[in-house]
């Protein structure tokens, strides 16, 4: 990862966040090492927070969430007050986090928002043919 890469961090219930990461690094080789997976097993709010605060050091970050309710979203909107270098986003899902790994030399708000649609978009109803 440059030194300008955005870190990107997945906090999630239970193994959730690590098998996120995982089909990542499958899918998508190196360029999965700006991911980090973090569980809320054993943690409260508090002891996520900081852990999150240690992972992400000074470096600028997007953190996913699978809820932002609960636990895990909590923690990452404590511990991304600074709006300048680090941005929540909840909901996460596969498309976003691939996008995500192949831009992350993008500006922070511009790769937080081009991600979000990413997500959003990937959301979709297909059509069954008989």
């Amino acid at each position: 990862m440059s030194p300008r890469a955005i870190r990107g961090v997945v906090v999630a219930h239970g193994p959730m966040a690590t098998a996120m990461v995982d089909a990542v690094r499958r899918i998508a080789g190196d360029s999965a090492d700006a991911l980090i997976a973090l569980s809320n097993d054993g943690k409260g709010p508090a002891d996520l927070r900081d852990e999150l605060e240690t992972l992400i050091g000074d470096e600028r970050a997007l953190v996913f969430t699978d809820l932002l309710a609960g636990s895990c979203g909590m923690a990452a909107m404590s511990s991304c007050r600074d709006r300048e270098r680090r941005v929540v986003l909840a909901g996460v899902n596969l498309p976003m986090l691939l996008e995500f790994v192949f831009h992350t030399d993008l500006p922070l708000d511009e790769l937080a928002e081009r991600v979000r649609e990413k997500g959003r978009s990937s959301i979709a109803k297909p059509t069954l043919r008989a």
